[in-house]
């Protein structure tokens, strides 16, 4: 029960810390507008979630490896490849499953279907190797502590089911777009609008009947 906890919270904590990093870069990097970048309606972002998740185990499970130097540069490895992997498998399952594409790395080199790129990938390998060298002990230490408390517990059970929710009301929200615009993957901004613009159209409609 107690590393369930801790992987929860983790998750948790990198939802929340992604859509974070995810809000500032939108406003000063790319979009230059303040603007909710996740697909939910809170403010989380679970791909961070699972990325966090990810680093916590590779961070502590035992590879066997006697040599120390070794074992370093296998996990950081390790922790480039699954970042990367993460991104592709979300990106393809959005793009493919409700044609939404949360990001776009298409005008980047060496991109992989607009999904994934070098640069990106060597960033994901950077802040896991951040994560690994200094915030894991830290981190898992505090969360350990917390993992102890029955309050606690329930509350972060409270979080998990309310993001849960949450998922499952926008992915219904994407689902019902689809039955109104022609297939095709388009960006998560263009599908923001295009769903905006259709309840702008049912409320006026319901006004109409209701005349």
């Amino acid at each position: 029960m107690k590393y369930v906890v801790i992987v929860s919270t983790l998750f948790v904590i990198g939802s929340l810390a992604g859509w974070v990093i995810e809000l500032f870069f939108r406003r000063f990097v790319s979009q230059k507008k303040w603007m909710n970048p996740g697909f939910l309606t809170g403010p989380y972002l679970p791909i961070y979630g699972f990325g966090v998740t990810v680093l916590y185990a590779v961070s502590n499970i035992p590879l066997g490896i006697d040599n120390n130097a070794v074992d370093i540069i296998v996990r950081v490895l390790i922790i480039g490849v699954g970042m990367t992997l993460i991104e592709f498998l979300a990106g393809l399952i959005f793009i493919k499953g409700m044609g939404v594409k949360l990001w776009d790395y298409s005008d980047r080199k060496g991109n992989i279907m607009g999904i994934i790129c070098p640069s990106f990938s060597l960033a994901w390998l950077l802040v896991g190797s951040a994560y690994y060298f200094f915030l894991n002990p830290i981190i898992v230490q505090g969360i350990t502590w917390l993992s102890e408390n029955l309050i606690y517990t329930f509350f972060i059970g409270g979080v998990i089911g309310a993001m849960t929710v949450d998922f499952a009301y926008s992915v219904h929200l994407a689902t019902k777009l689809k039955e109104f615009k022609e297939y095709r993957a388009v960006r998560f901004e263009e599908f923001k609008k295009a769903f905006k613009e259709k309840i702008r159209k049912i409320r006026n409609a319901d006004k109409g009947e209701n005349k």
